[in-house]
């Protein structure tokens, strides 16, 4: 499948400050922001967790190292683009994060970073995601009534799984104090390495939108707000 395509981003600084008063951000992309070209097929957002500068670090590895794996084995016009890809990428990603932790540093240990990745290829497109962050594919109408959500990831969260379970409400779960409460993360050093979740999609037309956010886009935005906004 050939694309030609046009890329944006959005970079903002939320409320959160270091100790010296600066704008603290947790997020980290690749391509980084402002960097990035119409030939780029290549995507990671990570949005990370920790506390001071440790939530960085991780969201930062992260990106580095799984765009650098899928760069470093992958050749756009030899392979057919497979879920092992996928996985060897999450798998480095990993290692990175373990390679910065000494055995005896507990704080370290506690840092981490949801991950979302989105790759276009021939056969369409490869999503694989951990945590709340999310990617959407939209597909534009002339209104909101017309626009198309037609996938988003699902949430690994609290909540996401409370209201599964019909312990809660979808509005509830809007509400509740737990909603930023997630239950698969990238952290150094894991007895057991959570997997990441898998998407292929090939119903791939003009005008088709894959819009990759943290929880923080998301927070006073509903479907019917990213329907109008990404109606024509």
């Amino acid at each position: 499948m050939k694309y030609k395509i046009e890329i944006r981003s959005i970079w903002e600084f939320g409320q959160r400050v270091d100790a010296e008063g600066n704008p603290h951000q947790e997020d980290n992309m690749f391509p980084l922001h402002d960097t990035h070209k119409d030939t780029d097929r290549l995507f990671v957002l990570c949005d990370g967790m920790g506390g001071h500068e440790a939530g960085e670090v991780a969201s930062e590895t992260v990106c580095k190292a799984m765009s650098q794996s899928v760069l470093d084995n992958f050749k756009e016009d030899q392979d057919d683009f497979a879920d092992e890809n996928v996985r060897r990428a999450v798998s480095d990603a990993f290692d990175a994060l373990d390679e910065l932790v000494s055995e005896d540093d507990v704080s370290d240990k506690r840092m981490g970073t949801t991950m979302t990745f989105l790759k276009l290829h021939h056969k369409g497109c490869t999503i694989a995601h951990m945590g709340d962050s999310r990617v959407y594919h939209i597909r534009p109408g002339k209104g909101m009534e017309d626009t198309k959500i037609l996938f988003q990831t699902s949430d690994h969260s609290l909540v996401n799984a409370l209201v599964a379970a019909g312990e809660l409400t979808p509005e509830e779960a809007k509400n509740s104090k737990q909603k930023n409460v997630i239950t698969r993360a990238m952290q150094p050093c894991m007895e057991t390495r959570p997997k990441a979740d898998i998407r292929h999609i090939v119903d791939i037309r003009k005008g088709d939108y894959f819009y990759l956010c943290s929880d923080g886009m998301l927070e006073h935005m509903e479907d019917d707000n990213i329907r109008f906004n990404f109606s024509e």
